[in-house]
C-alpha cells in the first residue's frame, strides 16, 4: 500500500497511468462495454464503478487543458428513449476538478469503438451496470511547482 493513492485504485492501473504521456487517450468501460476485442490493454477492476474509479483516477490524472474538449462519453443511440443519469454524476466529478460540461463531447456507439481502436492507451473493464456510462479521458500534462 502506499500513502495518498485511493485503495480503488489498483497496481496495474497505477502503473498505467503514470506511463501514459499528454494526449493518451483512457477509457473507463461499464459492464456492456466490449473491453476485450478493442485492440487496448484492459486492466480489470470487475469490483468498481466508474464514478468511484473517475474520482479517485482524477485525484492523479490531469485533464487535457489543450484541447477544446477532452472528455468523451457514448452518445445514446438514435432512437432509444433512455437518459443516462450517470452523465449528471461524471458532470459533478468533472467540475469539481475544473473540467465544466463544455469540455465533454458525446458521440454515437460505433464512432466511440473506432475512436478507442485507434487511440485507447488503455481500457479499464468494469462491471459497472448504468447503460451508457462509457467515458474517455485525455490525458493532460502536469506542470511543475513553480
Amino acid at each position: 500500500m502506499l500513502i495518498g493513492i485511493p485503495a480503488i485504485i489498483p497496481p496495474e492501473l497505477l502503473y498505467v497511468l503514470d506511463a501514459m504521456g499528454h494526449g493518451d487517450e483512457l477509457v473507463l468501460a461499464d459492464g456492456n462495454f466490449p473491453s476485450e476485442s478493442q485492440g487496448a490493454k484492459v486492466i480489470r477492476c470487475d469490483g468498481s464503478c466508474i464514478p468511484e474509479l473517475l474520482e479517485a483516477i482524477l485525484q492523479l490524472f490531469p485533464i487535457d487543458t489543450y484541447v477544446d474538449q477532452p472528455i468523451t462519453m457514448m452518445a445514446v443511440n438514435k432512437g432509444d428513449d433512455y437518459k443516462p443519469v450517470i452523465w449528471d454524476e461524471y458532470k459533478a466529478i468533472l467540475a469539481a476538478k475544473g473540467c465544466d460540461a463544455s469540455k465533454i463531447e458525446h458521440i454515437g456507439r460505433f464512432d466511440f469503438y473506432d475512436r478507442v481502436k485507434k487511440n485507447a492507451f488503455a481500457i479499464v473493464a468494469t462491471r459497472e451496470p448504468a447503460r451508457y456510462a462509457n467515458i474517455i479521458l485525455k490525458k493532460g500534462v502536469i506542470k511543475p511547482a513553480e
